[in-house]
């Protein structure tokens, strides 16, 4: 049964490809949703996909392309948005 997650994640994160990272990991996990780029330094990510594949995608995004160093990674829980793939905005 899909889970739905929404990561804030903190550090070195936005110049560094992170967004394409997050799509391309998104994609070969089977997750649908979409990242951004938030204005206070940030990226956002809000993903639907089987819990299993959500917990290795998070493992993923907390180590992040070669160039991004990841401070922290905020994480909720909330109802399934339905996405129909992956975006990156």
């Amino acid at each position: 049964m899909e889970q739905s997650i929404i990561l804030t994640i903190h550090g070195k994160v936005q110049g560094v490809g992170f967004r394409y990272f997050v799509k391309q990991k998104a994609d070969s996990l089977g997750i649908k949703g979409f990242v951004n780029n938030l204005l206070n330094g940030s990226v956002q990510v809000e993903a639907d996909g089987e819990p299993e594949m959500l917990q290795l995608f998070i493992q993923l995004c907390e180590a992040g392309p070669s160039h991004a160093w990841v401070e922290k990674i905020d994480i909720q829980y909330c109802p399934v948005q339905g996405f129909t793939g992956f975006i990156y905005k």
